[in-house]
């Protein structure tokens, strides 16, 4: 009996993201996929399910929309069985229409740093789907677009704190608390 070799997930999920984020290759990324994949970008509902659909997403919203100086810093890695979960920082000068993240946003020119975590689900070598999360209310107060003065919500200083576990908690309750009701 032959032992079977389970496929280096990470691996595969980092040519998958190479060839999207360096490359810029739509077919190289599609390549790393099963015949019938989805992506879901969670706060935006942008993605695909199906190879026609998830291609089209990838070529005329994706790829082509990612900024230029667009980088992650990586933060934890979990692999399982079957899937990963990566914990990021994602990095960009908003220079350009982001349909993805952004829809029908113009660009704003500003920097963004935001916590982003992706779960990936593979069959075989072969990402089977992908589901991405990220604050989408720190990514428009870092662009200007919702004023955090009333809300409880925060600009980059969410991804400063995932950074950095000694950086201020609880400030948002702070801001709420009288000066006799002291957090830290």
């Amino acid at each position: 009996m032959t032992e079977q070799i389970k496929p280096d997930l990470w691996a595969l999920w980092q040519q998958h993201c190479a060839a999207e984020f360096d490359q810029h290759d739509v077919t190289a990324t599609m390549a790393t996929m099963v015949e019938e994949p989805y992506v879901n970008h969670i706060p935006t509902l942008t993605g695909g399910t199906g190879k026609s659909a998830l291609t089209a997403f990838y070529r005329d919203h994706f790829v082509s929309k990612l900024p230029s100086d667009v980088k992650t810093i990586p933060i934890s890695q979990t692999v399982g069985e079957s899937s990963i979960v990566d914990e990021m920082i994602f990095c960009f000068t908003h220079d350009h229409e982001m349909d993805f993240m952004l829809p029908g946003v113009p660009p704003t020119g500003k920097y963004v740093e935001i916590p982003l975590v992706a779960i990936v689900r593979f069959e075989g070598d072969k990402i089977a789907h992908e589901h991405i999360y990220w604050d989408q209310a720190s990514l428009l107060v870092q662009l200007g677009l919702l004023d955090p003065a009333n809300l409880p919500v925060a600009g980059i200083e969410t991804a400063q704190k995932v950074r950095d576990k000694h950086r201020t908690s609880n400030t948002l309750l702070a801001k709420q608390c009288s000066s006799s009701d002291h957090i830290e």
